[in-house]
């Protein structure tokens, strides 16, 4: 049995796929895993490959969803998107995709929710 936050989790991954795609973008796959590494969504545009991290929260919240992902997060997104281009899931994409690290918040008061997508949210830096 699923506990309200892994609910709240799955409707926002839901209402964040529904988003993407009225923007264009294929869902690749979703709540792709690799070990302990997890990419809640993970699509493609014409623009590139898109790595999405979805917070969701209910109202009333003392911060917003996008806050929620923080400097671990990145890391783990930045694993996990290197785990998925060097894995057999990314033999089917073209080799020259550019790539993307977005968020989408949702915050949810009810039955109502208010939805946020951050392209690019963050850019990694490698070493």
């Amino acid at each position: 049995m699923k506990n309200n936050r892994q609910l709240t989790g799955r409707r926002g991954e839901d209402e964040a796929c529904k988003l993407l795609e009225g923007m264009g973008h294929t869902i690749l796959c979703r709540n792709w895993r690799h070990g302990h590494l997890e990419i809640d969504i993970i699509s493609m545009d014409r623009d590139g490959l898109h790595f999405v991290e979805v917070k969701s929260l209910m109202a009333p919240a003392a911060t917003t969803p996008e806050t929620k992902v923080d400097w671990r997060k990145k890391q783990k997104m930045i694993a996990g998107a290197k785990a998925f281009l060097n894995s057999e899931s990314r033999k089917e994409l073209p080799v020259d995709l550019e790539v993307f690290f977005d968020v989408v918040g949702v915050l949810f008061d009810g039955p109502d929710f208010e939805i946020e997508y951050y392209p690019q949210a963050f850019i990694p830096i490698y070493d």
